[in-house]
This record gives C-alpha cells, sequence and structure tokens, in this order.
C-alpha cells in the first residue's frame, strides 16, 4: 500500500469513527461502550500526523469575529494602535490553540500506547495468564502476603493468592487477596493510569480464583477489619489470573461464620443438616467433606491443622530429646494385633492379611527385643469399628511410643505427663495466631493441665462418679457418656481438663496387658484423658513368651496369628510399656470441637471413602 492510500484509510478511519462516537454521545450511551472508539481515533490521529506533518483537517487560520462598529468611531481609532492590538489577539489565540494541539497531541500519544496494550487484550495490564507449565523463569520478585505492612510503604509489590471477595463501589472495585492465613485488601478506582477495562476485569473475575497482583503498598490511617494485614492496602497496577475457579459450591462467608451454638458432643452422627437458630446461612458438616478442598480454605480450618502440624512436631522433638528412635512398622500384617474381629481384612496373594489396628506388636519388637529401648512412631490405624459418633473414625493417625523400664511403669506415666505438658506449652506458645483463628469461629476455653498431671486410679474415677449419683461398678467398663460426667466432675473437682486413670480391670484391656502384681483382676495398664474424653490408652506389657501365650490363647487369639511376634520374645526381652495416642482425637479436644471430623483432612468413618 503506498503512502498516500495508508494516508486515505487513517483519514476515512478517523471519520467513521467520529461518526459512531457522535451516535452513541447522541443515544446518551454509557461513556465505556464508546471511549475505546475514541482512545483509537486518537492514536489514528497522531499517524497521520507523523505521516502527513500536520495535525488531522489541517492549521486552520484564526478566524477574525466580524464586528459592526460605528463608521465614525473607525474613523477616529488610531489605525496603528488598532493593528497592534489585533496582531496581539491573534498571537494570543494562536498561543491558545497550540496549547490544545499539544494537549490532545499528549492524549492522543497515551490512547495510543494503551491502543498498542490493547492490540493484546491489555494483557500488560490484566487479563488470564498463559498456563504455567515450567517454560521459563522471569525476574518476577514475589512477596507473601504475610509479608506486607507498613515497612514497604510507597514500594511495588507482587503477590499471589485467592480472590477472596470483590466489590464494585462507584467507578472502583475492593478485594481482598488471601493466602494461607493471611489477607490484604487490594483496590482499583478507574483514572488516568487504571482503564475501566482493569476494574471491570477484576469484579468479573469469579471468587476463589488464583490471581497475581502488582502494585504500590500504602499505608492507611485507619486499620481495615477486613484483612489481616490491617495497616496497608495494595493500589493495583496489573491484575492477572493463574487459574480461574469455577462458581462455587457454597459462599466463602457461609462457611466461616462463627457457630451459632455448639454441636453435641456425644452421641450418633448422622450427617443431617441443621439449620441454625440464628437464621443465618451455614454450611452443614458434610457439604464441607464433599468439597474439603474449599473447607480447608477457611482460617479455621487453616489453624486447625497447622496446629495439628505442630503437635506432630513437638511430639517429635520431645522423644528425639529423651534419646527415643523414631521406626516406621507395616501396616499389612498376618494377625489382628489386638486380638477381636474389628480388623479390615484383604488377600495378601495366596494368604489372609489384614490393616494395622496398631504398630503394637512390632514397636514391642523394636524396643524390648532389638535393642533400641526407646522408640516411637506416626503413622495410620485402621479400625473396622462401625461406629458413626462424632468421636470415632476407621483410620486415623496414630503416634506411638514405647519403652523400656528397670522397675515400674510409672517411669513411662512420667515421661507421657511431660511429653503432653511439653506439647501444650508448645502450642499456647507457637501456635497463637492459629489458636485464635479457630477460636474466632469455633469459640472455646483455653485447655486448663496440672504440673505435674493429674493421676487417679480407675476405682477412684468409678467412685468419684458414684458419689455424683451416676451408677458405675469397679469392675465396669467406662460407657463414652460416663467418661464425659467424671471429666466434668474432675475439672469442678481438680480445676483441669487433663488427667490419666491406671489399674483397669484386665479383662477389657488386651492380651499382652502386664496383669497388676496384687490384684490379678486388675492390670498395669492407663488412659489419659482431655476434657472427658480418652486420647491415650497404654500399659505395661508382657515380656515373658510363655505368660504371653497363655493370654492370647485366653483371648481366642490363634497363635499361629502371632508366631512371629511370640518368637521375638524367646530370646531375651527387656520389661517394657507404652501407648497409642489419637492425634486427631487431642487436636479436637485441645480445641473443644464437637466432631472428629473437623480435626481429620479426608475422614474415613463408616460411610466416607472420599475425597
Amino acid at each position: 500500500m503506498g503512502k498516500a492510500a495508508a494516508i486515505d484509510e487513517i483519514t476515512s478511519g478517523i471519520e467513521r469513527l467520529g461518526l459512531e462516537i457522535k451516535e452513541a454521545k447522541t443515544a446518551k450511551l454509557p461513556k465505556d461502550q464508546w471511549n475505546p472508539k475514541l482512545m483509537e481515533m486518537l492514536a489514528l490521529k497522531v499517524t497521520y500526523k507523523e505521516m502527513t506533518g500536520k495535525d488531522f483537517g489541517g492549521a486552520a487560520a484564526p478566524v477574525e469575529k466580524k464586528v459592526k462598529q460605528d463608521p465614525s468611531k473607525l474613523e477616529a481609532k488610531d489605525p496603528v494602535k488598532a493593528a497592534k492590538k489585533a496582531a496581539e489577539k491573534a498571537a494570543k489565540e494562536e498561543k491558545k490553540r497550540l496549547n490544545r494541539l499539544e494537549r490532545e497531541e499528549a492524549q492522543a500519544k497515551k490512547a495510543a500506547k494503551a491502543l498498542a496494550a490493547n492490540s493484546g487484550d491489555m494483557s500488560a495490564m490484566f487479563g488470564d495468564r498463559p498456563l504455567v507449565n515450567s517454560l521459563m523463569m522471569t525476574d518476577t520478585v514475589w512477596t507473601k502476603v504475610d509479608a506486607l505492612d507498613q515497612s514497604l510503604d510507597e514500594q511495588k509489590v507482587t503477590v499471589r493468592g485467592y480472590l477472596s471477595t470483590s466489590r464494585v463501589v462507584g467507578k472502583g472495585v475492593f478485594a481482598v487477596i488471601r493466602s494461607s492465613m493471611s489477607t490484604v485488601q487490594a483496590i482499583a478506582f478507574e483514572g488516568k493510569t487504571t482503564p475501566a477495562a482493569l476494574v471491570k476485569y477484576i469484579t468479573d473475575c469469579t471468587k476463589e480464583s488464583i490471581v497475581d497482583v502488582s502494585g504500590v503498598i500504602r499505608k492507611v490511617d485507619d486499620k481495615i477489619a477486613s484483612a489481616t494485614q490491617s495497616d496497608v492496602e495494595l493500589q493495583i497496577e496489573t491484575f492477572h489470573t493463574v487459574t480461574k475457579a469455577v462458581p462455587l459450591p457454597f459462599q466463602m462467608e457461609d462457611a466461616t461464620r462463627p457457630d451459632c451454638e455448639k454441636e453435641a458432643e456425644v452421641g450418633a452422627y448422622t450427617g443431617e443438616e441443621v439449620e441454625s437458630k440464628d437464621g443465618q446461612v451455614r454450611v452443614g458438616q458434610e457439604m464441607r467433606l464433599n468439597f474439603r478442598w474449599l473447607d480447608m480454605r477457611t482460617p479455621a480450618n487453616q489453624g486447625i491443622f497447622r496446629v495439628m502440624s505442630m503437635v506432630g512436631c513437638l511430639f517429635r522433638e520431645d522423644l528425639m530429646k529423651k534419646n527415643f528412635v523414631e521406626i516406621h512398622t507395616p501396616k499389612l500384617i498376618e494377625g489382628a494385633a489386638e486380638g477381636g474381629s474389628d480388623v479390615f481384612k484383604l488377600k495378601y496373594f495366596e494368604k489372609e492379611a489384614c490393616l494395622a489396628m496398631s504398630p503394637q506388636l512390632h514397636k514391642q519388637i523394636c524396643c524390648a527385643c532389638s535393642g533400641f529401648e526407646r522408640v516411637f512412631e506416626t503413622g495410620p490405624v485402621f479400625r473396622a469399628e462401625n461406629s458413626n459418633t462424632r468421636r470415632h473414625l476407621c483410620e486415623f493417625t496414630g503416634m506411638d511410643l514405647e519403652m523400656t523400664i528397670n522397675e515400674h511403669y510409672y517411669e513411662i506415666l512420667d515421661v507421657f505427663s511431660d511429653l503432653f505438658i511439653g506439647i501444650f506449652d508448645g502450642l499456647n506458645e507457637r501456635c497463637k495466631t492459629e489458636i485464635e483463628a479457630v477460636r474466632q469461629q469455633h469459640p472455646f476455653e483455653d485447655l486448663r493441665y496440672c504440673r505435674p498431671t493429674l493421676k487417679l486410679s480407675y476405682q477412684e474415677g468409678c467412685q468419684l462418679l458414684r458419689d455424683a449419683g451416676i451408677p458405675q461398678g469397679d469392675n465396669e467398663d467406662l460407657s463414652t457418656e460416663n467418661e464425659k460426667k467424671l471429666g466434668d466432675i474432675v475439672a469442678d473437682k481438680y480445676k483441669t481438663d487433663f488427667f490419666f486413670m491406671d489399674k483397669y480391670p484386665l479383662w477389657i484391656r488386651p492380651f499382652y496387658t502386664m496383669p497388676d502384681p496384687n490384684n490379678p483382676a486388675l492390670s498395669n495398664s492407663y488412659d489419659f484423658f482431655i476434657r472427658g474424653q480418652e486420647i491415650l490408652s497404654g500399659a505395661q506389657r508382657i515380656h515373658d513368651p510363655e505368660l504371653l501365650a497363655k493370654k492370647a490363647t485366653e483371648k481366642g487369639i490363634p497363635l499361629s496369628t502371632i508366631q512371629s511376634y511370640l518368637d521375638s520374645f524367646k530370646h531375651g526381652a527387656m520389661p517394657h510399656g507404652g501407648g497409642g495416642i489419637g492425634l486427631e482425637r487431642v487436636i479436637m479436644l485441645f480445641l473443644n470441637l464437637p466432631n472428629i471430623r473437623k480435626t481429620s483432612a479426608f475422614p474415613r468413618d463408616p460411610k466416607r471413602l472420599s475425597p
């Protein structure tokens, strides 16, 4: 195309766009519908001037105003003075015209620049990111949301997070960007450097999409209640979607709403939705579990599972300091360690096998028979109990330890007491933010515990129940309801929510439990409780192979299924004992939550096998 033809095409385009803009204004259409055409027209005018050396339409000569004057006065006027005044006026008008043209040219250049960006849907400023597939690395410096504070005032940052909320205010948008447990308010208002299209893109972005936001951090005078980074805000310059979320199955505001009332702690769990008494919408437990990946984004759940992580850390730290060795035992076993029928059975090639109810037999072998003396393990535990309650799971995380003793199982109880006190102290010290996040949605009182831990015998516990008018025999197993009532009695009498009892009836304990030397009907066993619910069960173990075989037979366990276990004690076994802790239950009760499903990331109960 020749230069003349190009100029003609640009001229035609300018005239066409001018007509369309005029028609849009006549029809009183919103500015955002015709403003892009105005930007395009101004850009074409810049191109026209670059090609022709003059403004579109030519440099029009100043038009002199025709003023009717009295002929006699005109003759009387000094012609030299009149000419000078006319020249000054013409020069002034010309200066105005040149200034106007300069402003229009600057505006047109800016429009041309925006149009150039618009040729790629303004991708430099906003839009959908290409798939992050490790094609390349850039020099972008990423800042974590929790690091945004007033020390970064007036500095440009780039953050990535979930678009938690967005709301339109006039010609602007307020958004909240969330990463882990931290949030920051980000704002964009239509202006010279912020096109309306950017504001509209942010507004249209679906909640919970992953976004990259760049902008300048600014201090704020008043605290922002809706963000954890409450003393700053992010003024948006660019906004890009990394992963776009589809419409949500529930609103995150409903999933984070504080409890109206506390759910019952004991009894059957049906999963039925219960309408809130205050009339506000809340997300039910089953809906949460069906979309667990969304549910776990709430601040309370972030807090719960970070507290859980810290318990595992503190458990390991404490035992390592006490010279324990971490072990890893098989979960596919030939026989049931605990005895009974509550095991998941499966085919193991040509044999029958089951999923381990605990690492019991193997941790005993490592501790008492293999020379390690002090061992611990954290791993999955399986129970085929058809228990649809608020405190039972078919798979949970067991934290087990086993240790040799010199004379008495009280040596083990001292270790457990120190261990739990260390865990509770560590959580209160290291997880203040996480604990408060849980408390905001699920209000609870801090756990009370003694130093050392309160110790009762099983018989003393039964007597406390009877003194309160609750039937309970010394040789009867404690029901869940009576455990809870006992916890309330102990809390009121001793001002502690954490205690343990020993000397349980032998008949309710596993076959490997050492009998009480003073009363063969009792055992050297113990349970620990938080807020009236069991979180640990343990005992001194039998280390004599003949007595071990005898007790297994009495419990109806075929010796052939535990032969390797029995054989391990025939070559010298140290006196020992230990216990198993249910991690999910510890978290549930420390935070005083009513349902163990809240502390299992992906719970497995008799009715749930996904996600």
